[in-house]
């Protein structure tokens, strides 16, 4: 008989001044041992749930807090907040602020230092060597990728030993070949350690090859704990809570509603699932047609750049090295590669923010090089990753009308105005961007970006961590601004979003462009695939596992093709 390792009873909790609970009579056990994904709308209480698990609520975290939390059988009320990390460990959404040290075994290694462990550097070594960072003890900080910074700061709480480990959206912000490398590291933890590991995760793919179950949390409250296969045969409940079943899934059960598939078949979950399901499916194969960039006329060009960052130790680093690249007015442009290939880099160029070390950027006739990025944001805006790093008032409606303000821009106080209107902001106007949901975020920056109307936008991972309510939102707001400027670039890893907005997609790989088109060329093509680590949308690849010459991008297509 399996012992709980976590229990929860009757607890509600209410943040100071809400008007409302944001848990409200949550009952849960999780047993030791399971792999747990919970699921749920923005806003939903995810977060503050699993801040109750470790302790965080109520020792750091004040609020009305009624209800017992157990921790391997230890009352988080009655034990210092130092003792339950040992217990259960947290890898924050922003896990960067939990690397504190310049190298990697010193950052592994702290917390246990911190708690007077004799084996410290021991621990720090095992935990590294646990989560795929072995070897690399002297390395600094900013010498890892994105997956392996986040992977220290897995080892850093994992060199604690905590029996459980409870990790906020994990791959939000990587790409599809460390997404895998941080779920492997997961796996490998759950199955020949034996730890308790809980995601807070909106990539239901990932959710559907890696968990042992799945939790609902709807408007504070556990809707319901199933195994992972039965959860996500819940498709319509799924939907309603704004999550994204799998593609597969969700074909599954059109087809089923078409009748194509028996009313009582199980909906796949996996590719492998789906190949069983699906084999009976007779392929058509539709021409669709292929999105054509909107123009030619260029309007910016990069003419033999290259660049280099410094370095505390050996050479500098080579980020582009002769890149030659033209973009164009009215296209709308995707550009992707794996963490470190440039994506954010090259945006940066284009604003100014970062200067070549050789060659050189036109926008039209004006050189980057010599222009300050204050005069380039009148032409290009850039809308940052993190959406909070573009608010610097107290007030939406400050922040918007600070940007154009600034820039001496003489009707601000209308466009303001309209720009509250166009992103559905006119009720938020007075609240603090930073604390907004992450849609409102996402809108409030897009406002931002687009205040001076810019003819070309760039936009950094806009749907990272948002759920189908809010990510569709987001592409809504995508498709408006056409009225608002003429090019948009979006660097980003949804493939989903590439397929179903992009008009030419740029994959980048060490600093350089290996592939340049539309989606067949590039999704088509195996070597890039491969090579670049690319994951296409999931339904392309069950598409492809059912017959060569399947192109489906999206559900709709996969049917056309299959139905």
């Amino acid at each position: 008989m399996k012992m709980n390792v976590l229990e929860i009873n009757n607890l509600t909790f209410t943040y100071p001044g809400a008007g409302s609970p944001t848990l409200k009579n949550i009952n849960l056990k999780v047993e030791k041992g399971d792999f747990l994904a919970i699921v749920g709308n923005n806003g939903c209480g995810k977060s503050t749930l699993c801040k109750v698990m470790n302790g965080l609520i109520p020792h750091f975290i004040s609020g009305e807090f009624v209800g017992t939390v157990l921790a391997n059988g230890v009352d988080t009320q009655t034990v210092e907040i130092g003792d339950l990390a040992k217990i259960v460990g947290y890898v924050y959404q922003d896990f960067e602020n939990q690397i504190v040290r310049p190298t990697v075994l010193d950052d592994a290694s702290y917390a246990c230092m911190n708690y007077a462990m004799p084996d410290y550097i021991a621990r720090g070594r095992q935990a590294l060597k646990n989560c795929g960072l072995e070897g690399k003890d002297d390395e600094y900080i900013w010498q890892l990728s994105g997956g392996q910074t986040h992977l220290l700061a897995l080892a850093g709480v994992v060199s604690l030993e905590p029996e459980v480990l409870i990790l906020d959206e994990p791959i939000a912000q990587l790409d599809p070949k460390h997404a895998d490398l941080i779920y492997g590291i997961l796996k490998d933890l759950n199955e020949r350690l034996g730890k308790t590991i809980i995601v807070i995760e909106h990539h239901t793919e990932y959710i559907a090859d890696y968990c042992k179950h799945v939790m609902l949390l709807k408007n504070g409250h556990v809707e319901w704990m199933l195994p992972t296969e039965e959860a996500l045969d819940k498709v319509e409940e799924l939907q309603n809570s704004n999550i994204f079943p799998p593609q597969v899934t969700l074909a599954a059960y059109k087809l089923r509603e078409l009748g194509k598939l028996k009313k009582d078949c199980l909906l796949p979950s996996t590719i492998s699932a789906g190949k069983e399901v699906f084999k009976h499916l007779s392929f058509t194969k539709n021409e669709i047609e292929e999105k054509k960039p909107s123009g030619n006329d260029v309007s910016v060009s990069f003419q033999n750049v290259s660049v280099s960052y410094r370095s505390v130790k050996g050479e500098p680093k080579k980020i582009y090295e002769k890149l030659n690249l033209e973009i164009h007015k009215g296209e709308k442009i995707a550009l992707i590669g794996s963490n470190g290939a440039g994506k954010s880099t090259l945006m940066k160029l284009m604003t100014g923010l970062i200067k070549p070390n050789e060659g050189d950027i036109f926008f039209r006739d004006i050189a980057v090089r010599y222009t300050k990025p204050e005069k380039l944001s009148k032409y290009v805006s850039l809308v940052y990753q993190n959406p909070e790093d573009m608010f610097i008032k107290d007030s939406i409606e400050a922040d918007i009308a600070f940007a154009m303000q600034v820039r001496g821009v003489e009707d601000w106080p209308e466009k303001t105005k309209e720009l509250l209107e166009r992103f559905r902001l006119t009720e938020l106007k007075e609240r603090d961007g930073r604390l907004l949901s992450g849609g409102q975020m996402r809108r409030a920056s897009l406002a931002i970006g687009v205040a001076l109307r810019p003819e070309i936008l760039l936009l950094d991972e806009p749907t990272a961590n948002l759920d189908i309510a809010t990510r569709k939102e987001i592409m809504k707001t995508l498709k408006e601004m056409e009225e608002v400027t003429d090019t948009v670039m979006i660097a980003t890893h949804d493939m989903q979003l590439v397929s179903e907005w992009a008009e030419r997609i740029i994959v980048l790989y060490k600093g350089n462009v290996i592939a340049d088109g539309n989606r067949n060329e590039i999704f088509g093509n195996r070597d890039v695939i491969e090579t670049v680590g690319i994951r296409p949308p999931e339904i392309f690849s069950m598409g492809k596992a059912l017959h060569k010459d399947a192109f489906c991008y999206t559900v709709e297509e996969f049917i056309q093709s299959f139905a």
